[in-house]
């Protein structure tokens, strides 16, 4: 049986302690690309989804209808519309003027590329006041998108909160 010193015993603990906590302080992520609640943010797919919701922040018609498939499908508020143009002409300009109106902070975004095919996914805070009606919520995105041609296309998007 080994006998050690209480004294010795203690230096050992809080070396080990105070390692483990500069260990911690050093492997914290100091960009969001390297931070476990954001991951693939800088890939193709993951900059088309951040471009597309620029544009629309922007109101840029033209800019977000470039990053939508033809044939996209969108799911929002139990409603569907089932193409770009569908969209771009009902519910694409009340986004806008939303979006424009209100801000959001994004608390994860998780991107996964799998060949052609990419699933972005996220969770945003929003708040401010829009119709004089005060906002203050959590929403999810669920973006999937297709290689195309050699441009990344959304093809399908789902929001909810």
């Amino acid at each position: 049986m080994i006998k050690v010193k209480l004294p010795t015993m203690l230096v050992c603990v809080i070396s080990v302690l105070f390692t483990s906590v500069s260990i911690a302080h050093e492997a914290k992520p100091n960009s969001l690309e390297q931070s476990p609640m954001f991951i693939g943010i800088k890939s193709a797919p993951g900059q088309v989804v951040t471009q597309f919701h620029k544009a629309l922040k922007a109101q840029d018609k033209i800019a977000a209808r470039k990053l939508l498939a033809d044939d996209v499908l969108i799911f929002e508020g139990g409603g569907v519309e089932r193409s770009a143009d569908e969209y771009a002409h009902h519910h694409m300009l009340s986004d806008m003027k939303y979006l424009a109106a209100t801000n959001s902070e994004l608390l994860e975004h998780n991107v996964k590329v799998t060949g052609n095919s990419a699933v972005s996914m996220s969770r945003s805070k929003t708040s401010g006041t829009y119709k004089n009606k005060t906002l203050n919520y959590e929403g999810m995105e669920t973006i999937v998108l297709e290689k195309q041609l050699g441009e990344w296309k959304i093809v399908h998007i789902h929001w909810s909160n």
